[in-house]
């Protein structure tokens, strides 16, 4: 199945799709995210590819752990593993009360591009259960955060400082957050201009960084 070939995000709408149909297939998603381009859309819908203006991001380096958190995650409450359950952290995204747009064919490509070694997972868990987690996948030195949930208070929380630490021992430059919603703003996203992101995008997207150790 060959890639899409995607319009210049640059002149695409700021806040309606650039792009409709095609398919989710690893090579057509990677190509995209390179391009700042993203799927979204709800089930049944045809597939509606974005690249909004402006867009949310977090500088690695600058974030920071407000106080109470940090006193929660020294407290041995929640125990964080990486990429040892991703479906069940996508599952834990979909089940929202308001509806998702993490649906079947998301869940299924997403997974593919799991199993090529592009997205990735954090888990939250308390003993065996687990309460919270976030997905994303890797483009150079940017790491592309899809979604994030949250069974019991500060999980979502737990699991954004244990990515964004591991991100940083990585050498990761930015976390892309897509667009600012308040959870996101609070923890410490900015909007920043398109042309803007898609100038750092192309000086980051070649960097060969290794999400895990070798």
């Amino acid at each position: 199945m060959p890639p899409l070939i995607f319009p210049n995000p640059a002149s695409a709408p700021a806040d309606e799709p650039l792009a409709f149909g095609g398919n989710l297939s690893v090579d057509t998603l990677i190509q995209a995210y390179r391009l700042g381009i993203f799927p979204w859309f709800s089930p049944g819908e045809t597939i509606q590819w974005w690249s909004p203006d402006p867009r949310a991001i977090f500088v690695v380096d600058e974030f920071h752990v407000p106080r109470r958190l940090a006193r929660t995650i020294r407290s041995g409450l929640f125990t964080c593993t990486i990429d040892t359950a991703f479906e069940s952290v996508m599952v834990g995204c979909a089940d929202r009360d308001e509806g998702t747009w993490i649906g079947p064919k998301i869940i299924k490509a997403y997974a593919a591009l799991h199993k090529a070694g592009h997205a990735h997972s954090v888990e939250v868990w308390q003993g065996t259960d687990l309460v919270g987690g976030i997905y994303g996948l890797q483009i150079g030195a940017l790491f592309a955060g899809e979604s994030m949930f949250s069974r019991v208070s500060d999980a979502s929380k737990v699991a954004m400082v244990h990515l964004m630490d591991h991100l940083k021992k990585q050498g990761f430059i930015v976390l892309d957050a897509q667009v600012l919603n308040g959870h996101t703003e609070s923890l410490g996203a900015v909007n920043v201009p398109r042309p803007f992101f898609l100038k750092l995008l192309a000086e980051l997207r070649d960097r060969p960084l290794l999400f895990m150790p070798a």
